[in-house]
């Protein structure tokens, strides 16, 4: 067993089942997926740790791999099926695209830069992983054309309402992110009915925003 191997293994069975994670496809799906090729060689002696990973290493976390305790639980109360459409926001290199089609999903995944969009086209497909598409977009903007998806998931946090997103919800569908809005920051899942939408707090928790979902800054006199 590799070393990386053994530092996955160590990772579900210490960091993510001790966080009331499951689902043992969600459980299957991480020990299987190399977290560690998402990430540049030297950012790779971090991929198991239960932190975030800042992929420009510039500090500002414009593009990011979450945490694994978070992103397993978020995929856990997204509650995917096989054969949903499924919605990755600002999904960065692929490691939740590459989850989500592991539970036997239809994916799309939005990046905000092009030479990011081709760098996890290539990293997807060098893991012979099917069905899931990598589309240039804001974040704020998602993927309408796409659309509509059972479940939507934010790779990040939003300190705005994403109304967009909901509008690219299907009946019944699932938005499943972490909200900003207040302090501190909440997991949410948001549920599309019939002219409503239900938000149910899941739990608190801490992760870098999602570029362009940001509050407008007040205006000071």
């Amino acid at each position: 067993m590799s070393d990386f191997a053994r530092a996955r293994l160590n990772m579900v069975d210490n960091q993510i089942r001790p966080h009331s994670v499951t689902d043992w496809r969600i459980i299957d799906a991480m020990r299987l997926v190399p977290r560690e090729v998402f990430m540049d060689e030297a950012q790779q002696s971090l991929a198991y740790l239960d932190q975030d990973i800042d992929l420009d290493g510039k500090g500002d976390y414009r593009h990011v791999i979450l945490n694994p305790t978070v992103t397993a639980r978020l995929l856990q109360e997204a509650d995917i099926a096989r054969g949903d459409r499924v919605l990755i926001v600002g999904g960065a290199t692929g490691y939740i695209a590459a989850l989500v089609a592991k539970l036997g999903a239809s994916v799309v995944t939005t990046v905000d830069d092009p030479a990011l969009a081709e760098r996890t086209r290539a990293t997807l497909g060098a893991l012979g992983l099917g069905d899931i598409a990598v589309r240039v977009a804001e974040n704020v903007d998602g993927a309408p054309s796409d659309g509509p998806f059972d479940v939507i998931i934010l790779n990040g946090a939003t300190e705005v309402e994403p109304v967009k997103l909901y509008d690219q919800l299907k009946m019944g569908g699932r938005l499943v992110g972490v909200f900003a809005t207040s302090r501190p920051q909440r997991a949410t899942v948001v549920t599309r009915s019939q002219g409503d939408f239900g938000a149910r707090v899941l739990f608190d928790t801490s992760v870098p925003m999602l570029p362009g979902m940001q509050r407008a800054p007040a205006f000071v006199f």
